[in-house]
C-alpha cells in the first residue's frame, strides 16, 4: 500500500488472486474511502505461495481489513510517516468465529455479482499458509445468503457467483450442518428469477450428493466447475496432504459428466512441488486428459515460509519453471480443443463490456455487435482465435 500521485482522487485497488479477492477488494476500497483516505493505491494479493507476497508498507489482518477504523489509523500512519505506527496490524485470526455477509452493490460495474458464503479453512495442505491468514472455516447462514441473492437479482444482476476459501466445506459449523448442495438448491428454489448461478471453485473430496443432484437437475446452475486438484500423482498428493487420490478425482469427474454431459472443468495444478520427479510430473500432465480439463491455472511451486513443504527437498528452480511451461502448453492445447468443439454450435452469452461476453461454461466470446452489459443472448459460434470464441 502506498500514497498515489499528487492530485490522484480516491482509492485505487489492484487485486491479485481468486474471485473472493475481487469481492474483498471492493469492501476494502469502500472502508478506506469511509476513513477519508485519498491518493492511495492498495494492493490486495493472494498469499498461497512465496512469490505471491512482496515487500509491503503495512500488513492488515483479515479480521480487520474491511473496517473503516482500521483504515483511519492507516491514514494517520501515511500522514505522519510509516514509522509512526506498527507495520503489522494483525489480530488472532483463529479467534474469529463468524463470517459477515457483505453487500456487494459496489461491484455493479461488473456483470456478475460475487457472494462470499464461506471463509477460512480447517485443512492443512503442506504448501499453503491460508489457514493462518484467514482462520478456521466458517459459513454464512443459508437464509442470509438467499436474501442477499434475492437483493442482487432485484438490482439487476443476472448471474451470481458463490465464493469462499474452501467453498465445498460450506455449512459445517452451522445448525444442522447444511451442505453446499443444499445451499445451491435453496437459492434456486427461493429465487426463481435468478438466471444463472455459478460456483467459484470446489474441492473434489467434498462434493456432496445434493450438489451432484443440482448439477443433474438445475439448468440455472452453470455447467462449469473449477477443481482444486493440485497434482495428478498419488505420492505427491499425499506429501501435499491433499485428501483425494488421482483415481477419486477422475472417478468424480466422470460421474459429474454422466449427470451433466455438457459440464466443463478447469483446475488448479502445481508444477515442481518438492520431491517431484519427472515421472510424477508426467502424471500431472496426464491428468489433464484423464479428467478432460479445459482451463488450467498453473502455479510454479515457490516455498512459502512457515509451511511444511518449504522444509522438504526442493526441485531446482529451472526445472520448476520448465515444468510449469510444459503444463501451460498442455493447458493451451486443452483450451484449443474446447474452443474448437464449440464452433458451429449455439451458446447463451452473458454480455460484459467491450464486445465481450461469457458462455454458460465461462468461455470468453468476442461479439461483433456489442449489446448492453448484463444482456444474455443466444449466439451462434462462428470460430475462435485460440483464446476466445467468436460469435457470428
Amino acid at each position: 500500500m502506498s500514497a498515489g500521485p499528487a492530485g490522484a482522487p480516491g482509492v485505487e485497488m489492484v487485486s491479485f488472486g481468486c474471485r473472493l479477492n475481487s469481492l474483498e477488494s471492493e469492501q476494502m476500497r469502500r472502508a478506506a474511502l469511509a476513513a477519508g483516505l485519498e491518493r492511495t493505491f492498495i494492493v490486495n494479493s493472494c498469499a498461497v505461495t512465496g512469490e505471491a507476497v512482496r515487500e509491503v508498507d503495512r500488513v492488515i489482518g483479515n479480521g480487520a481489513k474491511g473496517a473503516p477504523e482500521t483504515w483511519a489509523t492507516t491514514r494517520a500512519a501515511l500522514d505522519f510517516g510509516l514509522g509512526a505506527e506498527e507495520k503489522v496490524v494483525v489480530d488472532d485470526i483463529m479467534s474469529v468465529r463468524e463470517t459477515a455477509l457483505h453487500m456487494v452493490d459496489g461491484l455493479d460495474r461488473h456483470t456478475r455479482a460475487f457472494v462470499q458464503v464461506q471463509n477460512g479453512c480447517d485443512h492443512r495442505c503442506t504448501f499453503c499458509i491460508i489457514p493462518f491468514g484467514r482462520g478456521n472455516s466458517r459459513s454464512v447462514a443459508m437464509g442470509e445468503v438467499v436474501a442477499q441473492v434475492r437483493t442482487l437479482v432485484e438490482t439487476g444482476h443476472g448471474e451470481v457467483v458463490l465464493t469462499g476459501v474452501d467453498l465445498t466445506s460450506y455449512g459445517a459449523g452451522l445448525p444442522g450442518a447444511p451442505t453446499l448442495g443444499k445451499l445451491v438448491r435453496a437459492i434456486l428454489k427461493h429465487v426463481p428469477e435468478l438466471k444463472r448461478l455459478r460456483l467459484s471453485s470446489i474441492d473434489t473430496v467434498e462434493a456432496d450428493a445434493d450438489l451432484l443432484r443440482a448439477l443433474a437437475e438445475e439448468e440455472r446452475l452453470m455447467p462449469h466447475l473449477h477443481l482444486s486438484l493440485q497434482s495428478g500423482d498419488d505420492l505427491i498428493l499425499k506429501r501435499m496432504k491433499r485428501r483425494h487420490s488421482r483415481a477419486e478425482a477422475v472417478r468424480l469427474v466422470g460421474e459429474m459428466r454422466r449427470l451433466r454431459p455438457d459440464l466443463v472443468f478447469g483446475a488448479d495444478l502445481i508444477a515442481g512441488f518438492p520431491t517431484e520427479s519427472e515421472a510424477q510430473f508426467r502424471n500431472t500432465l496426464d491428468i489433464v486428459d484423464a479428467c478432460g480439463l479445459s482451463f488450467l491455472h498453473v502455479f510454479p511451486y515457490s516455498p512459502r515460509p512457515g509451511t511444511p513443504a518449504a522444509r522438504m527437498p526442493q526441485v531446482a528452480h529451472e526445472a520448476v519453471k520448465a515444468r510449469a511451461q510444459r503444463l501451460r502448453e498442455k493447458g493451451d492445447m486443452a483450451l484449443h480443443r474446447h474452443l474448437a468443439l464449440a464452433v458451429g454450435g449455439q451458446r447463451s452469452v452473458l454480455m460484459e463490456s467491450g464486445g465481450l461476453g461469457r458462455t454458460e461454461h465461462f468461455t470468453p466470446v468476442r461479439v461483433p455487435h456489442p449489446a448492453p452489459r448484463g444482456t444474455i443472448l443466444p449466439l451462434r459460434i462462428a470460430g475462435h482465435d485460440g483464446a476466445r470464441l467468436i460469435a457470428a
